[in-house]
């Protein structure tokens, strides 16, 4: 997370900001949008009072990071404190986890410093407190409590997504309404160059259940790797996909197998599958807290598990009905939000 931050988000700010200064000098806009990675945004909040500058709506694309006294310090993915021991021992763990991100943290006070700004406070905090308005891509149920939140902080559920009509049903398709169980496995958007880390385990762990498996591979030559790993052996009722719209894939499946990507598990639960996640790189252990949590599925807190984990915990998800059922009372608080029209409220508002 240091090196991300320090490298791929806070380095290029001054870039970033000169280019937008110029936009906004073309063009001068009275809202400006972005999202938690769009660091080079803030400074707009910070040169000029609300009234003197255009709005700054960030949008929440991963889970919310900012400290609380209701949650544990961000990054090693821990659940909310139970009891007054506890939070006073978490109090402890914030202060180590700031020695760990000052370097990372004087890094951004340096850059917001060399275009004439100051940050306020902690990074991490910034991204919440500074924005005019937070919205997060979640409902109440995935994300924890916090009585100390900013009144920018809104939940307006997860985006969307249109389903692809050019894309061509394989043959295998039909299988998916063979009336056994289906499990998807991916590894997102970013982590699918190593299937060996969650894909090849999940074939493994299934080879001899009575499920059909959709290994959805990520890239056009993804199916390739994992046959490669698998030593050109796949089970018969295991289909390899470089890429499958999730539109239609998930209302047919049971369990998602994934690295808790942010988007990926905010779809599954969009359509009311429970969940089996893994992941220890960016904020990928706070999103499997964050599903441990809400009671939507199992965490097997390793990006790379052991085959028997895999099984156990996709048996525990597929036969258990309380994962499917919280699941799905998600769903419905997904149901109650509209993100594209909260969005356009606030901007009208401006």
């Amino acid at each position: 997370m240091v090196h991300d931050n320090k490298h791929i988000f806070i380095g290029p700010v001054p870039i970033h900001d000169k280019r937008v200064h110029e936009l906004l000098g073309e063009f001068p806009a009275t809202v400006v949008i972005g999202e938690l990675g769009s660091y080079w945004t803030l400074p707009i909040a910070l040169r000029a009072p609300r009234g003197r500058r255009p709005l700054l709506v960030q949008i929440g694309v991963g889970p919310a990071l900012l400290e609380s006294v209701d949650t544990a310090p961000c990054g090693p993915g821990l659940l909310p404190p139970a009891n007054d021991e506890e939070r006073a021992r978490y109090d402890e763990m914030r202060a180590q986890t700031r020695a760990m991100f000052a370097g990372m943290q004087q890094h951004a006070e340096d850059v917001f410093g060399s275009i004439g700004v100051t940050l306020p406070g902690e990074l991490f905090n910034a991204l919440a407190t500074v924005p005019d308005h937070l919205l997060q891509l979640t409902v109440p149920g995935f994300e924890y409590p916090r009585s100390d939140a900013p009144e920018s902080f809104r939940f307006i559920g997860p985006m969307p997504s249109l389903p692809d009509t050019d894309y061509e049903l394989p043959e295998w398709w039909a299988d998916l309404s063979s009336g056994r169980p289906v499990v998807v496995v991916t590894q997102g958007t970013v982590d699918y160059d190593d299937p060996s880390h969650l894909l090849v385990p999940t074939i493994r762990a299934l080879a001899d259940t009575d499920v059909t498996v959709v290994v959805a591979a990520g890239r056009s030559n993804g199916p390739d790797l994992v046959l490669a790993e698998m030593d050109g052996e796949i089970p018969d009722h295991v289909h390899l996909a470089g890429f499958v719209p999730f539109e239609q894939l998930l209302p047919l499946t049971d369990v998602l197998v994934t690295n808790a990507d942010y988007g990926g598990v905010q779809a599954a639960l969009r359509h009311g599958v429970p969940l089996v996640v893994g992941g220890e790189t960016e904020d990928k252990p706070e999103v499997a807290a964050r599903v441990e949590w809400s009671g939507t599925g199992i965490s097997l807190r390793t990006r790379r598990p052991e085959v028997a984990a895999v099984r156990t915990a996709v048996d525990k998800v597929l036969n258990d009905p309380q994962y499917r059922e919280r699941a799905r009372e998600l769903q419905s608080q997904f149901g109650e939000y509209r993100p594209f029209g909260i969005i356009a409220e606030v901007v009208e508002s401006a």
